[in-house]
């Protein structure tokens, strides 16, 4: 809301103004572009980029899936196991898991995927590279549900605002 107020006085035509006004006006439109390049700074030193052949990208995720029917079954060794198989997993396509919280029903990952590869992609690998293996290991899980996880999940994009993307001159 506070940037918002700098917007419309930033829109606001300068002549309809006294001197002082203008003085005003462009000490407040400085401010503005101050803010801007703060927090363009603030944000780009979180954001890191990656690349291959011919593309520059930072493409961050928040995937959410859940095991079958909801059960439970993400206890007992098994959830510290799945950490470690969907790691494996997400490096052997070149993904990097930024975060990740396993819980006994719902999994959440923060992951990062070149756009090239793509989100549903990494999400099929990841969901039958570990159904695969952990009920392998994990013979109980085949008795307790037909399969491991539900065909359904859940992806949001984590990202770049519109207004880091504002260039100063456009600020003016």
């Amino acid at each position: 809301m506070y940037l918002t107020v700098f917007l419309e006085v930033a829109q606001a035509p300068a002549f309809m103004y006294g001197d002082s006004d203008l003085f005003l006006f462009n000490h407040l439109n400085q401010i503005e572009l101050e803010l801007t390049l703060l927090y363009n700074w603030i944000m780009k030193s979180y954001t890191t980029y990656k690349s291959n052949h011919n593309v520059v990208y930072s493409c961050k995720y928040h995937v959410v899936w859940c095991p079958k029917y909801r059960r439970n079954v993400l206890i007992d060794g098994v959830d510290e196991r799945l950490k470690i198989i969907l790691l494996d997993a997400a490096a052997e396509v070149g993904a990097e898991i930024i975060e990740m919280e396993v819980m006994p029903d719902p999994v959440h990952l923060l992951v990062e995927v070149d756009p090239q590869y793509g989100i549903n992609k990494l999400v099929r690998h990841l969901k039958g590279a570990s159904s695969r293996i952990l009920r392998s290991e994990f013979p109980w899980l085949k008795s307790r549900i037909p399969s491991l996880w539900t065909n359904r999940y859940f992806v949001s994009t984590v990202g770049v605002t519109t207004f880091m993307i504002r260039t100063p001159s456009e600020a003016r």
